[in-house]
């Protein structure tokens, strides 16, 4: 791969991460690193570092670094978390915005209506992920950027579920959802605080069961084992 800056090495890595190239959980090892993205050791750790401040990895010494996973502690907290987090940076929006911001807004659901209607998961979860980060940057509040800006790590990296239609309910959702950004759009536009929060919410526990399903194990099939092995089983 061509010498590239460490910035431009940080966006990668990190767009790997939320495209689940990278898996949760996943190994990172330094050599290869440096070696796929024509950079030395040393820089090469300064981005793992800024990485691992945002939330993307965890590095530990003599153990090296592996990309955050997405353990049932780290889940519980996170839906338990998320809903508050994400009412109260779509009030300071709707209070905050500017225009420029707004056009931004609209530029990202457009992305998105795109991918969505082309089903292509992996490009809409990335296209929500700048959508609800534009809403972030209108709330222009450090405390919650920070706070949101690590929900969306998980979210994003789960959501590739939710965009996955195999039904046409999961089609139909995926539908809800872009018209559910479309009024939000409306609601921060009009400065209606209160809408945009309850909107939010709404589009909150539209995604939420299906991102639970991330980490609920499909059932076994039922003849797994023969039925006539259970003929005498209590």
């Amino acid at each position: 791969m061509t010498r590239i800056t460490k910035d431009q090495c940080f966006e990668d890595i990190a767009h790997r991460i939320l495209a689940t190239e990278l898996a949760p959980g996943a190994a990172l090892d330094e050599a290869s690193l440096a070696a796929h993205y024509g950079l030395s050791r040393t820089p090469l750790r300064e981005v793992l570092q800024r990485l691992a401040g945002q939330g993307y990895i965890r590095s530990e010494e003599n153990r090296g670094s592996k990309v955050s996973s997405l353990d049932l502690a780290s889940l519980r907290v996170f839906f338990q978390t998320a809903p508050m987090i994400y009412a109260n940076v779509a009030r300071l929006a709707a209070e905050q915005r500017t225009e420029a911001q707004l056009d931004a807004l609209k530029d990202a659901q457009r992305a998105f209506a795109q991918a969505t209607q082309a089903g292509a998961a992996q490009e809409a979860a990335l296209a929500n992920h700048r959508f609800h980060a534009v809403i972030s940057d209108m709330a222009d509040n450090p405390y919650l950027a920070a706070s949101m800006s690590r929900l969306q790590i998980d979210h994003t990296r789960m959501s590739h579920t939710f965009y996955r239609a195999a039904s046409e309910e999961d089609a139909q959702r995926i539908s809800d959802a872009s018209a559910q950004h479309d009024a939000m759009i409306g609601a921060i536009e009009a400065r209606d605080a209160g809408r945009a929060v309850d909107l939010t919410l709404q589009h909150w526990d539209l995604s939420r069961d299906r991102m639970e399903e991330f980490v609920r194990p499909d059932p076994l099939p039922v003849d797994v084992v023969k039925r006539e092995g259970h003929a005498h089983a209590v």
